[in-house]
């Protein structure tokens, strides 16, 4: 993984951007394909923070490609074999996008994030102690913090923009949004996504408590994997040796900055608190960790 410095936001002056989000820059190549820049932008509790993480943005995209790779017979991704060098002919272009980016179909994004649960954490957790209920889906009584759930469980979100947070919806509202058939599609793909790769990363040593996928549509109206997948930034991931029941567990993902920011005195509106130097090292730390152990 690259040396240089962290990359806040890219400046590919020879594409058009089409779209600036969280962490990812989307530029436009034709009318058929684009490029995303992973930056080294840190997102938590839907804002942008002021500090990258050093080298986020390639492990960000070699842990998605491991994924597109080998879950491509599960679902079809929106990832096109063609070299940077083809699309990128400045030289300092290349050196933004140098391990952090990829050339991919421009489709339709379905405006549903599509949230599986293992584990009964996060958002899921307070649901569940406030109704019993996580959208829509009625759980047992007596789980405790982090229980592993029977069977995973399909909690589809809306997509916010940057700074609005992201909502936990019921099914049926995500068919109401999507369609039932296209809300009928994602949710299998999803949950045959999270259990293929809950039962790899767990070999590995890495629980997948939770994770998020995007979804599109191509002009045949295919559903394609887009975006990332099962990263450190779309999932929460748990050393499994370390996982207790009944308390949070230390984590490969952003968790532990949330949880240094939930120290503050922050109403976790935009702008975001800095980082302490030692709070980005350990970050970046876990980041390349959790890159190790599912990719060796």
């Amino acid at each position: 993984m690259s040396s240089a410095q962290p990359l806040f936001e890219s400046t590919i002056e020879s594409l058009e951007l089409i779209h600036r989000g969280k962490v990812r820059d989307v530029y436009a190549i034709d009318a058929d394909t684009m490029l995303i820049v992973a930056s080294d932008r840190l997102s938590a509790f839907d804002v942008v923070l002021p500090d990258p993480i050093p080298g986020k943005g390639q492990v960000l995209t070699a842990i998605s490609q491991f994924w597109f790779d080998r879950t491509a017979h599960i679902v079809p991704n929106h990832c096109l074999d063609i070299a940077i060098e083809d699309v990128l002919t400045d030289a300092g272009e290349r050196r933004q996008a140098a391990g952090r980016s990829m050339v991919v179909k421009r489709l339709d994004a379905l405006p549903i994030e599509a949230v599986v649960r293992g584990y009964i954490i996060g958002s899921g957790w307070k649901d569940y102690q406030q109704s019993g209920v996580v959208c829509g889906i009625e759980l047992p009584p007596g789980l405790h913090l982090a229980d592993r759930l029977e069977q995973a469980i399909f909690t589809p979100a809306t997509k916010a923009a940057v700074g609005d947070h992201d909502e936990n919806i019921s099914f049926e509202e995500a068919s109401a949004a999507i369609g039932a058939a296209n809300a009928n599609r994602m949710r299998d793909a999803a949950l045959d996504l999270y259990g293929f790769a809950s039962d790899y990363a767990r070999e590995r040593g890495i629980i997948i408590a939770d994770t998020k996928f995007e979804m599109g549509l191509d002009v045949h109206g295919e559903l394609i994997l887009i975006d990332e997948a099962l990263t450190p930034d779309s999932s929460r991931f748990w050393p499994a040796d370390q996982y207790r029941p009944g308390s949070s567990p230390p984590s490969y993902d952003k968790q532990f900055v949330r949880d240094y920011l939930e120290t503050l005195d922050w109403n976790k509106q935009a702008p975001g608190p800095n980082l302490p130097p030692e709070i980005i090292t350990k970050t970046a730390e876990k980041y390349r960790e959790a890159l190790t152990l599912l990719t060796g």
